[in-house]
């Protein structure tokens, strides 16, 4: 006898085409059925002018309303008090059946009594083609799985009958099963309704049948089943119901006396699998995760419902269901299945690296060859000094403690939070843990092969050439402002500029992929903490890709820009809090280390013009000694090939990659220009503008890059003679610019020193060097009159030490008046108490320097006046002449130094967690995959257009 088939419809018009669309097609195919419906009711969900006129023509029994947040579940549930037949048929609105689908779905049902229902085969709406479902099953963790999802169709699986489940979408139902059984389950948010359903049923002894000749298509509007993920909004809610669905059934299927400890874990997984997404590259599905683990959580009384349902209906055992399951070994067949891109049409297939047919490893090792000709004394150096350089704390725990914020390695009890870019030393003293401080000077050998390494590495997201990027690889490693920071002592300097290429590698492709978002995050941070100045080039910079990403690609990864500022916002939120406390926001531009009087172009016309040819020093990268008395106009015009093929750049074939890297030269020259003239630090009593170097490294970068693109589209496709003769003239051009500075050591002319190992006299070291909380004021007279003093703790000054804070103040804090108070108190004689002061508060050791060469005579007036004054005092032991200056011992009885307080401790170790959980997400998001390496492949390496040639 035929079924009567009651037909439910449900329509929500919150699809991202009007449902009124859709459900046109969807009641035309009804009316097209061979097998006619007997009856229709229709549920809508919300109101639309256009879908009440599409309702009110349709030949529907009754129409059900309902509030636009109904789900599929709860609107089915609404009709099934109207069920007038045999079997009820799941529609949607953008469910759109074939003719004869009807018809065969309810011919098996008749034919078969123990068949719960019957289940389409599902196609998607505008490709009949592809299937969208065919049979769900489930792995023995209960994660529901597609079994034909997102496949073609060319009847592979029709020949299937037998499934632990269906989407829900169209399936045909036996009304006294589809009312025995509970109809669908509420709290499964619209996913893995089918398979549950079909659960329930073949645990009530009843099969589900796939009937692969009926087709229904749907176009993912979301009213039933999961949304089609076409956007950020909708992949979080397909994932927030997916999740859900799965901890729900967890709950319902368990064994009574396992589901306390699934409820238990529920929120400590939540956890685990945030990591996890992390590593996998999707932290979108994070907030879903725990929205999904805290809904299950709590919402223990739909748990109880399913598991009575289930109880109530329950006829075989769980076992029954295993051969219809998906196995563990199979799943990971699945996981692992990667598509082949060459046979994907239109896929795109990323080229070879190159990277050895290319000749990058002789570009390194050329450079090494270079680097070594040009420091050959600094092999047999245990410690760099000289310029900016200082030694390196003794061992690993002292290193990484003065990353903490607290006590400061200067002053009485000076607490302020720590340079970043002490964190950026303590990792490449890290290198060498049993000597720190020659990690130092290893990265001094190294530099110029790292530099070219990056400048290579750099040029692959502009050129597929490999001749380009050799030449940007030499372009960038003999980068006058580089050479500069190497041959003056400039830690922070050379740091900068290796970071720079590989921030441009990564942060070029953030919006891209959460590999590149992580790693420029990163370097972000470490390029802020090399260069605090260049922080708020960086941020136009951001801003820029930002605005591009919004306009142009339609918002597609701007979550990912988002997150490259967010652990630099967290580093410096401590800086800024500092800098806020102490009034003085200009603070934070300061350049990190030790505070060094090193020469540097003026804020004038002529030494702007220089920072124009990335020179930023007077001495013309050593050019001016090197000739003496030969006019020296001429060599800043050596760097001008560079400058023209960038100038270039903008009117080639490639001109949007010309512009970007002209914007980043503007930004880096313009930052240049202010720094010169903003003086913020203070080396004792003498003023330190900003170091410009850092922001022509910059600048330099954006010149690299567009001399590339030039060489690269601004010269016809088949003249790669002419744009290799091109890119070696200017090679060379830089080159012969770079000749003073790479012969500087040979010459005697660098501020390179073999050490010290400490700034402070050896019988000082040797007390310090197990304690760290050894004091020493030392005492330096000023060439245009007074006195400097300070508190050193420990066995040297350290370039880890060094806080920007200490350097940047134009007010005396209250520790600055006491420690000029008992340093005058000192070199008076009459005062008294001044050394107790100094034993009560662990300082064990008074040091008088001279003044910095040559001493005026006021200095050194200065400095005999004091040295009479200290000698005579009972309770200082004079040691004598050092090479430092002359030290005296205290001899009363020292205090400890005060310990931080218990609240500095809580805060000090709550910064530290929070910069540890963002440097471990930045981790987890950075370390690539075998996923996200195939996503990777099927996007070209460069960024913007390319000519696609290799030579």
């Amino acid at each position: 006898m035929p079924l009567r088939v009651h037909a439910l419809l449900v329509v929500r018009p919150d699809g991202r085409t009007p449902a009124a669309y859709h459900l046109r097609r969807t009641l035309a195919s009804l009316r097209a059925q061979t097998r006619p419906v007997d009856v229709l009711t229709i549920v809508v969900c919300g109101d639309d002018p256009g879908v009440r006129d599409v309702v009110s023509a349709a030949p529907a029994e009754g129409v059900i309303t309902a509030p636009a947040s109904t789900r599929y579940a709860e609107a089915v549930a609404l009709a099934t008090r109207r069920l007038d037949g045999d079997a009820v048929w799941l529609l949607a609105q953008d469910t759109a059946p074939e003719p004869d689908a009807l018809e065969r779905l309810a011919g098996i049902l008749e034919l078969s009594p123990t068949v719960a229902y019957v289940a389409p085969k599902v196609v998607r709406w505008d490709d009949r083609t592809e299937i969208v479902s065919l049979g769900v099953t489930m792995t023995r963790g209960g994660r529901a799985v597609g079994v034909s999802d997102g496949e073609l169709d060319q009847g592979q699986h029709d020949a299937r009958e037998d499934a632990l489940g269906a989407d829900v979408r169209g399936i045909l139902v036996r009304s006294d099963r589809w009312r025995a059984l509970g109809g669908l389950d509420r709290a499964l948010l619209g996913a893995d309704e089918g398979l549950d359903l079909g659960i329930r049923a073949r645990l009530a002894g009843d099969r589900v049948s796939l009937v692969s000749s009926a087709v229904v298509a749907t176009a993912g509007d979301g009213v039933a089943g999961e949304p089609e993920p076409l956007t950020a909004g909708r992949r979080r809610a397909a994932a927030l119901s997916s999740r859900t669905a799965q901890l729900h059934r967890r709950l319902a299927y368990a064994p009574w006396f396992v589901v306390p400890l699934h409820w238990l874990s529920l929120l400590p997984l939540a956890v685990v699998r945030s990591l996890l997404h992390l590593v996998s590259k999707d932290p979108g599905l994070i907030v879903p995760e725990w929205a999904a683990s805290i809904l299950v959580t709590v919402r223990l009384a739909a748990v109880v419902r399913a598991r009575r349902r289930i109880a109530k209906n329950r006829t075989t055992s769980w076992r029954q269901l295993d051969q219809l399951r998906m196995s563990r070994a199979e799943f990971r067949e699945r996981l692992d299945h990667e598509p082949v891109d060459d046979l994907v049409a239109g896929a795109h297939r990323r080229g070879e690296l190159r990277f050895f047919s290319g000749g990058a490893p002789w570009l390194v090792l050329g450079s090494l060859v270079v680097s070594i000709a040009a420091f050959p004394a600094l092999l047999a150096w245990p410690v760099l000094g000289g310029g900016g350089v200082l030694p390196l704390s003794a061992d690993l725990g002292q290193l990484w403690a003065q990353t903490r914020f607290g006590l400061r390695a200067e002053g009485f009890d000076t607490i302020t939070p720590a340079d970043p870019f002490a964190a950026l030393v303590a990792i490449v003293g890290s290198f060498t843990p049993w000597a720190p401080s020659l990690s130092l000077v290893i990265l001094w050998v190294a530099a110029l092969p790292l530099a070219a390494l990056g400048g290579w590495f750099a040029a692959t997201r502009v050129t597929e050439r490999s001749s380009l990027r050799m030449v940007a690889g030499v372009l960038w490693a003999l980068a006058p402002t580089f050479l500069a920071a190497l041959t003056t002592g400039r830690p922070a300097a050379v740091l900068l500029h290796l970071l720079l290429p590989w921030l441009f590698v990564a942060g070029s492709v953030a919006h891209r992929s959460w590999t590149g978002a992580g790693m420029a995050s990163l370097l972000v941070v470490a390029v802020a903490a090399a260069s605090p100045s260049l922080v708020p080039a960086l941020v136009v910079l951001w801003f820029l890709a930002m605005l591009v990403v919004l306009t142009v690609l339609g918002g597609r990864g701007a979550s990912r820009l988002v997150w490259v500022i967010v652990p630099l916002v967290v580093f410096a939120a401590p800086l800024i809090w500092r800098a806020i406390a102490d009034g003085d926001g200009w603070a934070l531009l300061a350049d990190p280390g030790a505070v060094w009087t090193g020469a540097q172009v003026a804020a004038d016309a002529a030494g702007r013009t220089l920072l124009v040819f990335g020179i930023p020093a007077p001495d013309l990268l050593g050019w001016t000694p090197f000739l003496g008395d030969v006019p020296s106009w001429w060599v800043p015009l050596l760097a001008a090939p560079v400058l023209v093929l960038a100038l270039l750049a903008p009117v080639t074939r490639r001109w949007p990659q010309g512009v970007a890297m002209l914007v980043i030269t503007a930004l880096g020259l313009g930052t240049a220009f202010a720094a010169v003239g903003i003086v913020v630090s203070f080396a004792q009593s003498v003023p330190v503008p900003i170091w410009p170097g850092a922001a022509l490294s910059l600048a330099w970068l954006g010149l690299v890059g567009g001399a590339t693109v030039t060489l690269e589209a601004g010269l016809p496709a088949p003249a790669r003679w002419t744009r290799i003769l091109v890119g070696a003239a200017a090679c060379l051009s830089i080159l012969v610019l770079a000749v003073p500075a790479l012969t500087a050591v040979a010459r005697g002319t660098s501020n390179l020193t073999d050490g010290p190992a400490s700034t402070l006299p050896a019988y000082v070291s040797a007390e310090g060097r197990g304690d760290p909380n050894v004091g020493t004021m030392i005492l330096t007279p000023q060439n245009d009159g007074g006195l400097s003093a300070r508190v050193v703790w420990g066995a040297t000054e350290t370039l880890d030490g060094q806080a920007t804070s200490l350097r940047t103040r134009t007010t005396a804090a209250p520790a600055d008046v006491l420690v000029a108070e008992i340093a005058a108190d000192l070199v008076t004689s009459s005062a008294d108490g001044a050394v107790e002061a100094l034993a009560s508060r662990g300082v064990g050791f008074v040091l008088l320097a001279s003044a910095a060469p040559p001493e005026s005579d006021i200095a050194r007036g200065t400095r005999l006046s004091a040295a009479n004054a200290i000698a005579q005092r009972g309770t200082l032991d004079g040691v004598g002449e050092t090479a430092r200056g002359t030290l005296w011992r205290i001899t009363p009885e020292i205090t400890p130094r005060p310990a931080e307080p218990t609240a500095i401790r809580d805060i000090a170790t709550g910064i530290a967690i929070s910069q540890l959980v963002v440097v471990g997400i930045a981790l987890l998001l950075a370390v690539p995959t075998a996923a996200s390496r195939r996503e990777a492949r099927r996007t070209p390496r460069t960024v913007g257009p390319t000519t696609g040639a290799s030579a």
